[in-house]
Parts: C-alpha cells; structure tokens; sequence
C-alpha cells in the first residue's frame, strides 16, 4: 500500500502570458454536481480585470497585425495542443457538469473541432463580408473587416468548455483581444485551457482568463473606458442590463445574452459582432490616350 501523498493542483489566473495569483490574495472552493471539494480557484478583484485588460490592449497590435493565414495556423495549433490533453479535459468537464465521462469525451471533441472551424474561418471571412462596392464615379470603393480591439467576454455559466471555446475562438479569430470571465460555478476547464494556450502559439495577452464572481469582476470590464466591446453571453438579465448601460458610456459594441445551442453549427453570427468595417475610395486612373481608365 502506497503512503504517498498526493498532489493538488494549485488554479490560477491566465493574465497576459503568465499565471499570477489573484491581487486580492482570495480564492473561493469549488465543488462538483454532489458538492464535494474539486479545487480552489482565484477570486478575481477588480485590480485584475484592470491588468487584464492593460495585457489585452498590449497585445492587439501585433495580433490584429498579423496576416488572418497566420492566425489560422495559430488557432489549429491550440486545437492540436487540445488533442493530446484531451483526458484532462475529460475529468475536468465530467466534474463540472455532473455528467458522464461519454457525454464530456462528446462536448472535449466538439470545442476541439469548434478551434478548427474557426481557424479555418481566420482568412475567408473578409471574402464574406468584405468586398468592391459599385459607386457612381472614377473610384475603386472597398470595404474590409478590421477587428473591433479588446473585447470582454462573460463566458456561458453552464457549458463549461464547449460554450467557453465558442465565444472566445471568434472573437480572437478575427484580431480582436479578449479578457473572459469563466463560469463561475465551474472555472476550471476554462482555467486549463489557458495552461494550453500558454504553451501554443497564442501570445500572451490575446486571451486572459479571470474567475471569481462573475457580477464583481464584469462590472469594471463594463464601465472600462479601454474595453471596445462586450459579450454577454454568461450573464442573467438583470446583470445584462445593468452591464449594457455602464458599456454605453463609451459606446461599447454590446452581444446581447440568447438562448444558444453550443453543439450546433456556430454559423458566421460571432464572427462578425465585433467586427468594424472599412471603407476606402480611390481614384482610378487613365490607361493611356485611348482615355479608358481602370
């Protein structure tokens, strides 16, 4: 019989590349579907959700900068980093949800493939809604997409890893950065995806991941003057609401909460709420004494 003991994982926040504790030094337990102990995980304070989004603001230039192939391959790599920890996340979201290992082996495999999907979306989706505009005049008339900045997102409270990996695959998919609150009754699938995305080729500060409670730490995202956008998907209506009107002080994009199937097809809807659109006129020029112009 062994007399070794065991090992308990120490959970902590994922904020601009690295794993700091919570500045307020709290965490708060974290049980399973029948109330026994899982973890402790960190009680994010409003001073976090700040560093976050100082990290998130860093970090845009070089991700919205980057060619949509390269973030591509960027996002397929977190899907092959998710593949060969596939059993970790397994356990973990069995232990959220209070469901069967089968049922959590389906969600894992859906949010791996959901990483593709949208990786497969980083460099087509300036073809779907981007394009030449036809005007009245010598002009060249083209509208692009470009990434609306730092985004805060409230992660959905009960699908714990499918749902989280949906809303933050499309934001940072298209150039944007991201501060996310997890679930708060279960946080720790989402608190391992950033171990992942650690060690992929994410830099650090596009994805920053707090947990605690969630109605403290969307407060100040909300009201952030350097926050661009909001997706309240993991919110309730009062919380929603309450959220929406701090954001319109500097005239946030706002993703309403709805009721969402995350294991089906995600469709482009995400895609193209934090997306800006620009559009840029040019004079054609003359080909020749022929006076015909291009």
């Amino acid at each position: 019989m062994s007399d070794r003991l065991s090992v308990f994982k120490t959970y902590k926040l994922y904020v601009g590349g690295k794993f700091p504790r919570s500045e307020s030094g709290r965490v708060y337990e974290v049980t399973d579907s029948k109330g026994k102990w899982l973890a402790n995980a960190p009680l994010s304070s409003r001073k976090d959700a700040r560093d976050a989004v100082v990290a998130a603001r860093k970090a845009f230039g070089g991700w919205s900068g980057a060619t949509a192939y390269n973030r591509g391959q960027v996002l397929y790599r977190v899907a092959e980093m998710l593949e060969g920890r596939k059993d970790q996340f397994v356990r973990e979201v069995a232990d959220a949800e209070g469901i069967s290992k089968s049922k959590a082996a389906a969600q894992v495999e859906a949010a791996i493939d959901r990483w593709v999907w949208y990786a497969g979306w980083t460099d087509k989706i300036a073809q779907v809604v981007g394009g030449a505009n036809p005007v009245a005049g010598p002009f060249f008339n083209l509208s692009t997409p470009e990434p609306t900045g730092v985004v805060a997102v409230v992660a959905p409270q009960e699908s714990s890893f499918l749902g989280l990996v949906s809303v933050i695959a499309p934001v940072i998919a298209t150039g944007s950065t991201a501060v996310v609150i997890a679930s708060e009754k279960s946080p720790l699938p989402a608190l391992s995806l950033g171990e992942v995305l650690a060690t992929s080729d994410v830099p650090g500060g596009v994805v920053n991941i707090l947990t605690g409670k969630t109605a403290e730490i969307a407060a100040p995202l909300a009201a952030h003057q350097d926050v661009n956008a909001i997706d309240l998907t993991g919110t309730d209506a009062e919380l929603a609401r309450d959220l929406e009107v701090a954001a319109a002080d500097n005239l946030k994009r706002v993703l309403r909460p709805q009721p969402v199937d995350f294991a089906a097809d995600p469709g482009t809807h995400r895609l193209t709420a934090f997306l800006e659109t620009k559009t840029v006129w040019h004079p054609t020029g003359s080909l020749g004494a022929s006076g015909s112009a291009y």
